[in-house]
C-alpha cells in the first residue's frame, strides 16, 4: 500500500479493475484508525455517478497516465478486483464508521479473508473523527435499516450511423428526330416558242458545251452542354421511440426469529 501521504492524491482519481477497466470516481477514503493506511475508496459508480460504492484498496497501485481513457491530468488507481464484483457488492452507506458485520459482508464478497477482531475501519478521512472502535451493526436504538434499490433511467447520445450526398456521371443514348434538307438535280425541258426562241438561238448553231450546278445539303450537328435541373440537399429530423427498459432491484426484508411475541389485548 502507498504511504498516507501519497494516497491523499488519488481522492477524485479514477479507479481502474483489475483489467485496467473504468470504475468510477474515488470520492473519498477509509483508513485504518490506528495506522491511517487507506483501506476502502467510496468510489462513484452507477448511472450518471449516482452510487457510491466501497472497494478495498489492498494491493491497489497507481498507473500513471493512460491516454484515452481518461484526462491524463486525473490520477489513475487500479485494484486487483474486477468491474462486476464492485458492481455487484454490497450496498453500505458510507457516511459513517464501518460496522464489523458490514466489514464482513464486504470481505466476503471481495473474497478476502477476514477476522472479527476489533474493527479497524473508520470514518472517511476528511471526517478525521477520534476513536478506534466500530459501531454496533444495529445502532444505539435496536432498529434496523431496511434500504431498496431505486432504479434511475437516463438517456446518453452515440452515433448511430452516417449518410452523406454522393454525385457521379451516368451515360445514357437520346434519339431525337431532326429534319434535313439536299438540293437535287432535276431536268425540265421547254419547247421552243415565240417567247423563248431569241435566247435558244443566241449561241453557235452546232457546239459543245457544259453547265455545272452546285448541290447543297444539311447535316446534323450536335451540341452538347450543362444545364441545372435541381438541388439537393441533406437534414436531419429527430424521431422519438419508446425504449422498454428491465432491471432486477434489490430490496431488503425484515424478519422477526425467535419465539413470537405474545400478541396484546
Amino acid at each position: 500500500m502507498e504511504n498516507v501521504s501519497q494516497a491523499d492524491q488519488w481522492m477524485g482519481g479514477e479507479l481502474l479493475d483489475v483489467d485496467g477497466n473504468s470504475v468510477g470516481t474515488i470520492q473519498e477514503l477509509y483508513r485504518d484508525l490506528d495506522t491511517q493506511a487507506p483501506e476502502w475508496a467510496a468510489v462513484r459508480t452507477g448511472l450518471f455517478g449516482s452510487k457510491l460504492t466501497l472497494v478495498p484498496l489492498a494491493g491497489a497501485e497507481p498507473q500513471g497516465e493512460q491516454p484515452g481513457l481518461v484526462d491524463s491530468s486525473v490520477d489513475l488507481v487500479r485494484v486487483p478486483v474486477t468491474k462486476d464484483q464492485v458492481k455487484d457488492a454490497p450496498r453500505i452507506d458510507p457516511d459513517g464508521e464501518l460496522s464489523p458485520a458490514e466489514e464482513e459482508r464486504l470481505y466476503r464478497h471481495y473474497g478476502l479473508d477476514y477476522s472479527f477482531g476489533p474493527s479497524a475501519t473508520g470514518l472517511p478521512a476528511d471526517r478525521g473523527a477520534p476513536g478506534a472502535g466500530a459501531a454496533t451493526e444495529a445502532g444505539a436504538d435496536d432498529a434496523m435499516t431496511r434500504s431498496e434499490e431505486e432504479l434511475r433511467v437516463g438517456t446518453a447520445r452515440r452515433e448511430r450511423g452516417r449518410a452523406r450526398l454522393r454525385k457521379y456521371v451516368v451515360t445514357e443514348e437520346v434519339e431525337q428526330r431532326v429534319p434535313v434538307q439536299r438540293e437535287e438535280v432535276r431536268v425540265e425541258r421547254e419547247p421552243i416558242t415565240d417567247a423563248n426562241v431569241e435566247q435558244s438561238v443566241s449561241g453557235p448553231e452546232i457546239s459543245e458545251a457544259e453547265h455545272e450546278v452546285v448541290l447543297h445539303e444539311e447535316e446534323p450537328v450536335v451540341e452538347k452542354r450543362a444545364v441545372p435541373k435541381e438541388r439537393v440537399r441533406m437534414t436531419k429530423e429527430t424521431e422519438t421511440d419508446e425504449a422498454r427498459i428491465a432491471e432486477e432491484v434489490r430490496k431488503e426484508r425484515i424478519e422477526a426469529e425467535g419465539d413470537e411475541p405474545t400478541p396484546r389485548r
